[in-house]
């Protein structure tokens, strides 16, 4: 896989470069919505003939949250962190399951449950991840959060029960989310005796 590597290794310092480009842009663009950049000026003009149009659907999504019309640009800066490291971290995942994937097939039949097996527990520790975030969010009723209590429900529901309430915090996903992970080691370690 070092073709693998090597490319994930290029794509990093390109968004690296391409995320540094867009600080300053969303630098500069900013200076000109709150006027510290004299807004007759030419980098004013260039601003709201290139930038502005891009970040102008970030920018309409923004004020319907109640937000000021200047921020765009730090939203979009966000946006676009948030997007690079998602695309570095899923590259990375298809890099991981090619290789456990080939591993599990030079294992046999064997190899093959046990790979099974750990997605199936990776699965689960993604979906209470995913139940946590989505509790401080507030977005329980999409369909992928559903999913999320859906999937974890059946271990998070009586560890909610037996852990003493310990005000506004719930630390029954964290205590779900460290017995998959025994039980996981626990069940890999069997297969592999």
């Amino acid at each position: 896989m070092p073709f693998f590597d090597l490319a994930i290794y290029v794509l990093r310092i390109a968004l690296l470069v391409a995320g540094g480009i867009f600080l300053i842009v969303a630098v500069l663009d900013w200076s000109v919505r709150t006027r510290r950049i004299n807004p007759f000026s030419t980098v004013a003009r260039f601003c709201r003939r290139v930038i502005d149009p891009m970040i102008a659907p970030i920018e309409a999504k923004v004020v319907r949250a109640g937000g000021i019309p200047s921020q765009a640009p730090w939203w979009a800066l966000a946006a676009v962190v948030v997007i690079c490291v998602f695309l570095i971290v899923f590259l990375q995942w298809i890099r991981t399951a090619i290789a456990s994937v080939a591993f599990a097939a030079s294992e046999g039949g064997m190899g093959i449950v046990a790979l099974v097996l750990d997605s199936a527990f990776e699965l689960l520790k993604i979906a209470l991840i995913v139940r946590v975030v989505v509790s401080w969010i507030g977005m329980r009723y999409s369909w992928w959060a559903r999913l999320a209590y859906t999937l974890t429900d059946w271990i998070v529901k009586p560890i909610a029960r037996a852990l003493p309430s310990f005000g506004m915090m719930d630390f029954s996903p964290l205590a779900a989310y460290f017995v998959i992970y025994v039980v996981q080691i626990g069940v890999m370690r069997s297969l592999f005796r």
